[in-house]
């Protein structure tokens, strides 16, 4: 069982007693709110919370970030308000909290048409104007993946199937490598059972074989590169995740021996000029295969992975890839975009500098920002609705609703419960009557707002619209069938 504790350990930041004494009063918070609930596995919900906050720390993320990571549940499962949360822990917590909760209200439902697929990223990232919010909301979905054998098959069906197609792609986006790895095998395991544990066997029967020779391989370069001046922060051998070994392994007829990086030694070096000379060191010590050396130090991926690859004819002339990588690198390979979190200290004030601001935007300066940007040169101009949603920020000009079922409804700004009603059938708009938003009632030229679930509320009798609702109604679906049933 996870304590709080297992936490601290995991922080990377040193722990000033400011730092521990909010998380554990986030700590004695939740544990409090969450007394008595149970997870399906068996396992207090606090453990839940725990297991999220601990991939938070281990990634880097702030007290701030695991102090709402801790909270994320409380609004949604318990007695407590999102208020007593901003009145206990501050407006910036309880706004992350609270973009959380909206988030949570998400589903996949069936459809399987690109465009909803891509409006579903989109809102995501759209509905975070804290990027924090995206990466604790990966690290729950993480979480809850690790305990889906507790769900009925259906669930674990839908969930798994949401997870590869909106979670993955956006852990991608981000280039939190360890956590999109960790979310596709897990939703492989569910989504195609047969061939998950086929791989799975594989890479276990292989690893029984290659152990002391990855072993050995580490030991002889570790030796070498020492002997050439060369500081190893750490060296170490990682085996390929089971869903991206098995798409190689499709490409190559399922032939095993075609693939060249099912093992790789992983040397971690201080600074970018010892990773060329540790690539000298290694092409020396061992023969290189020809045309297989990346460079994606000078050359980073679109999402900002950067390393150097090289496969040699290693002990006993076998084949082994090796990367060379920073501390950073490595960091941001595994953690993408919450890594900036452990390096970026002056941005991180200027960040925390500007939420004291009214207007709470996200600075266009940092980094991360820089790198959402780059990222439209990697999708191109096919969805340019998608790149919109790439700013991590709410639309400007457009919000999204939820149907109390989770369905998403597109609407313009400043559109009313009446848009929203003709937005889901003319036969709705027309009989509307009333509406609730968040599960309180509202008057029918109440202005919706990004994430509100609205309920409608409408009489059984056939009505005609009223005329006024066209002084206040935006989209022109509704202005014409007001228009035209009022024609009739």
């Amino acid at each position: 069982m996870l304590t709080i504790q297992d936490i601290f350990k995991s922080f990377k930041h040193p722990l000033t007693k400011e730092r521990e004494d909010l998380i554990n009063k986030a700590y004695e918070f939740a544990t409090f709110a969450h007394q008595g609930q149970q997870r399906k596995s068996g396992d207090d919900y606090i453990q839940h919370s725990l297991a999220t906050a601990k991939i938070l720390a281990k990634m880097g993320m702030r007290s701030k970030t695991i102090t709402a990571a801790l909270l994320h549940d409380v609004p949604e499962d318990t007695f407590v308000t999102l208020k007593e949360i901003e009145d206990k822990f501050g407006k910036e917590i309880a706004t992350m909290v609270d973009g959380i909760t909206k988030l949570g209200k998400i589903k996949l439902r069936g459809s399987q048409k690109e465009y909803f697929i891509e409006n579903l990223r989109k809102m995501f990232l759209a509905m975070a104007a804290d990027i924090r919010v995206v990466i604790i909301k990966l690290a729950d979905r993480l979480t809850n993946m690790k305990t889906l054998q507790y769900l009925p098959p259906e669930k674990q069906q839908r969930i798994a199937n949401e997870t590869m197609i909106v979670f993955v792609p956006i852990a991608n986006r981000l280039g939190i490598g360890e956590i999109k790895g960790q979310l596709e095998d897990l939703s492989f395991r569910y989504l195609d059972p047969e061939n998950y544990i086929k791989v799975k066997d594989l890479i276990a029967e292989e690893y029984k074989g290659m152990e002391k020779y990855i072993n050995l391989a580490i030991r002889d370069l570790k030796k070498e590169l020492e002997n050439n001046g060369i500081k190893v922060i750490d060296i170490y051998g990682r085996s390929k995740h089971i869903y991206r070994l098995f798409l190689k392994l499709k490409r190559h007829d399922m032939n095993l021996s075609a693939i060249y990086d099912l093992m790789a030694v992983r040397i971690i070096v201080p600074e970018i000029s010892d990773c060329y000379e540790t690539l000298g060191i290694v092409h020396k010590k061992y023969r290189p295969m020809v045309g297989r050396i990346k460079d994606y130090v000078s050359l980073p991926k679109p999402n900002g992975y950067q390393s150097i690859h090289t496969t040699i004819f290693g002990p006993e002339g076998k084949i082994l890839e090796v990367q060379i990588r920073t501390q950073k690198m490595n960091d941001e390979a595994e953690f993408g975009i919450a890594a900036h979190w452990i390096y970026g200290e002056k941005e991180h004030k200027r960040l925390k500098k500007y939420f004291t601001r009214k207007k709470k935007r996200i600075i266009k300066e940092l980094k991360w920002v820089k790198q959402l940007h780059e990222w439209q040169n990697e999708i191109g101009s096919d969805d340019e609705e998608f790149l919109e949603g790439l700013r991590i920020d709410f639309f400007k000009n457009h919000i999204f609703a939820f149907t109390p079922k989770g369905d998403i409804i597109d609407l313009p700004e400043e559109s009313t419960t009446v848009d929203f009603a003709y937005s889901i059938h003319s036969d709705i708009g027309n009989r509307i009557n009333g509406a609730r938003i968040n599960g309180k009632i509202v008057p029918i030229n109440y202005q919706i707002k990004n994430g509100d679930v609205v309920e409608i509320m409408f009489s059984k009798e056939k009505r005609k619209p009223n005329r006024d609702w066209l002084k206040f109604v935006k989209t022109s679906v509704a202005k014409s069938h007001i228009k035209r049933e009022l024609k009739k």
